[in-house]
């Protein structure tokens, strides 16, 4: 309101205009008390613009007036501090405060190595065991909408709507968690357990532009698509599990330390006569530590101890102190030998990483194409406005000079019937222009920001600053060079053939499972006795030296301490060791027998699954290529339709100024113009489409654009992007009223 009463004000001025504005306020504040009828007070403020608060007015008349000066006071120091503003720059203001409080942009970088690594249990032990918080994604703009927002309108060129998109766009803020979900897979390889696959499509769940190619699929998953790399799908019958990572089974490579401590009690109760009530108290300590290396040996150390005390007259120790370990080393010598079968997870895992970069890559290249797209479709739906009201104005122009010629008897008043239709006509095909152009700048923010909780970014104009560019010449590529470029940049052909690879990995450790299990093993252990004499031992001279069943010289047992019990299992006193093979041989065996036939017929189907991708590659080339062609003459087509529905016009009109045609005639030349620059500016932006299929077509979209892979990952752009086959919209063409600097192409 301020901007629209009192614009480009400078701060000279604003100083000046204070006591102006004190004294004609003062002067309203002394005619408006003088004012004894009710009446007469309302229509006074009625006109002043304040009649609806008259009634607390008529109360509070002292208050008013204070309030009244009060206001006028904070207005001119306002625009002080705005003219002091603008004297220190020319450059159209900001969103209002309270928008960007409603919606804070912050710029919050996306850390991409956060999560690659796992928690050390160094410096703190605890760590390993600690859960980790994943922040809270954010659902900020970034700043660079607010730098483009001026006057309540977003001017934004080519370059500046992919920035936008990179740093913004929630598809690819989706697609940007599967980098980090890829290095969790590789955690649990290293550690000896299964993988859980990658996400290896594209999230294309943002209206609007579309994607070129012929036969293109892309998921539409949480992470992108509902397959994982090899891992499950769909069928008809239910799920269907691919085979991938299928061989035998694997040993923990994390270490594993198991314990248990346990106190019991027990009493013993008699039900014969040689039996002897008593109780047994006991404390039991183990512990185990197992291992799988990866070439195929499994190492388990096992310490176990016990601490008896029993008050029975035949027990001779109490307490007894019991120690023993054992130490055994396993070899896989069929089944599972080697590291190809026990490193196939590892080596997946690390594939799919890769698998998940070339992913994030071809969802850089989808959504690019869609923002590319999608821009088009902006301009030519503005171009579109443009036409029609220029067609709409020129019907008006000449309903009325039809109506004048009527009223004067020159012309029959069925002139008038028909131009008024021609109008009607045109105010609907002015009315589906202009609801387009609202539909695309919706899909257009959303496909730029975050959200549209804004009200400033929900209810702004976006204009677009950048034109369409053709060449004078096309540029003459041969189709095989282009071909082979698309061979070596498509992401889909990347992806097959590092699934070909994981394929021919799980395979090898496939071929080892249909093998029998042969395991040599050797272990080593010693056992310890230590303890005190029981008092209460038959045999001791208090209780029943006589006792015909203890021997003739009974010697009570010296106490052993529990460091002397430990000493025994490193002495060798009671050794126990050994070595051997176990054998498993799975008769028929044919579960091991069908899996590995299985991963035979998926590893043929993915070579002919890469074939068929080049196939498809080669013709989307050929495809990009015509369409190229094709929509370059229908440039030429359509400015030489445009050029001769323009002379037909300019005659038409002669004709009609000399009394030789007819308004009808003059309007349907105009019509026919009309439809024909409509027809050029959708030529264009096809044309600019195809070359953006063709860049897509051959894998060079994001080279041909100066697009950096680092920038999207991090959702913060600091190279720009340089789009080619685009031009800054000339100086004189219409642009909205009062349009701001436009931004660097």
């Amino acid at each position: 309101m301020k901007k629209l009463l009192f614009p480009r004000l400078q701060g000279k001025d604003c100083q000046e205009l204070l006591p102006v504005i004190l004294r004609i306020n003062k002067r309203l504040a002394e005619v408006w008390s003088s004012m004894s009828d009710p009446l007469e007070r309302w229509q006074f403020s009625a006109n002043a613009g304040v009649g609806s608060m008259e009634m607390m007015r008529m109360q509070r008349s002292r208050v008013l007036t204070a309030f009244h000066r009060a206001a006028a006071l904070f207005l001119a120091a306002s625009m002080v501090t705005a003219g002091w503003a603008q004297d220190a720059s020319s450059v159209p203001s900001a969103p209002s405060s309270q928008a960007q409080q409603a919606m804070p942009s912050k710029s919050q970088p996306f850390d991409v190595k956060e999560y690659s690594k796992p928690q050390s249990a160094f410096p703190n032990p605890l760590a390993p065991y600690t859960a980790r918080h994943v922040a809270a994604p954010n659902l900020a703009n970034t700043p660079r909408i607010d730098q483009l927002m001026h006057d309540g309108k977003l001017y934004i060129s080519m370059n500046d709507a992919v920035a936008l998109a990179l740093e913004n766009n929630l598809d690819i803020a989706i697609a940007r968690y599967n980098l980090n979900i890829a290095d969790t897979d590789i955690w649990r390889a290293k550690a000896g357990s299964s993988i859980l696959g990658v996400n290896s499509g594209v999230v294309q769940n943002t209206p609007g532009g579309g994607v070129g190619g012929l036969g293109t699929q892309v998921g539409s998953g949480q992470g992108g698509t509902s397959v994982a790399a090899g891992g499950a799908g769909t069928g008809s019958g239910g799920l269907v599990v691919s085979t991938l990572g299928s061989g035998p089974l694997i040993t923990s490579f994390d270490p594993i330390l198991t314990g248990t401590l346990q106190l019991d009690r027990f009493r013993n109760l008699c039900s014969n006569p040689f039996c002897v009530v008593s109780d047994t108290n006991t404390a039991t300590a183990n512990f185990a530590y197992t291992q799988g290396f990866q070439w195929g040996t499994n190492l388990a150390v096992g310490f176990n101890n016990n601490r008896v005390t029993s008050g029975s007259l035949l027990t001779s120790l109490s307490p007894a102190l019991n120690s023993n370990f054992r130490a055994q080393i396993t070899q896989h010598l069929l089944q599972g030998f080697g590291f190809a079968p026990n490193t196939r997870f590892i080596q997946i895992a690390k594939n799919n990483r890769e698998i998940s970069d070339v992913a994030f890559r071809w969802q850089i290249t989808n959504t690019v194409d869609q923002i590319e797209n999608m821009y088009w479709d902006l301009v030519f739906a503005y171009e579109n406005v443009r036409v029609q009201q220029e067609q709409l104005t020129f019907a008006q122009k000449t309903l009325s000079d039809n109506r004048k010629q009527v009223e004067i008897g020159t012309l029959a008043p069925i002139e008038v019937v028909r131009a008024q239709s021609t109008v009607a006509t045109n105010q609907q095909t002015l009315t589906l222009a202009l609801t387009n152009l609202e539909l695309q700048q919706l899909l257009m923010k959303n496909a730029l920001s975050r959200t549209l909780v804004d009200p400033v970014l929900a209810d702004a104009e976006v204009i677009p600053t950048s034109t369409m560019e053709m060449p004078a010449q096309e540029a003459v590529v041969p189709t095989q060079d282009l071909v082979n470029e698309a061979l070596s940049h498509r992401p889909e052909l990347a992806e097959a053939r590092i699934n070909l690879s994981n394929t021919d990995i799980s395979n090898k450790a496939i071929r080892s499972a249909l093998l029998p299990t042969v395991d040599l093993f050797a272990y080593y252990s010693g056992s310890g006795l230590g303890g005190s004499q029981n008092p209460n031992y038959l045999c001791m001279p208090s209780v029943d030296p006589s006792n015909p069943n203890c021997p003739p010289h009974f010697t009570p047992a010296p106490n052993v301490s529990y460091g002397s019990t430990l000493d025994q299992l490193g002495s060798s006193i009671a050794p126990d060791k050994g070595a051997g093979i176990t054998i498993n041989i799975p008769l028929r065996n044919r579960a091991a027998q069908a899996t590995q036939v299985r991963s035979e017929f998926e590893y043929r189907q993915a070579q002919l699954r890469i074939q068929q991708i080049e196939n498809q590659v080669r013709i989307e080339v050929r495809n990009a290529q015509f369409g190229v062609q094709q929509n370059r003459a229908s440039v030429a087509s359509a400015q030489a339709a445009l050029d001769l529905g323009r002379q037909s016009l300019d005659a038409e009109q002669k004709k009609y100024a000399l009394g030789a045609s007819t308004s009808t005639l003059v309007l349907q030349n105009q019509a026919a113009m009309t439809q024909a620059e409509v027809t050029l500016v959708s030529a264009e932006a096809l044309y600019e489409k195809a070359e953006v299929e063709l860049d897509r077509a051959i894998g060079l979209l994001l080279d041909h654009a100066g697009i950096v892979i680092a920038d999207a990952e991090r959702g913060e752009v600091t190279h720009a992007p340089n789009i080619p086959h685009v031009a800054a919209r000339p100086i004189d063409q219409p642009t909205p009223a009062n349009p701001p600097a436009q931004p660097q192409q």
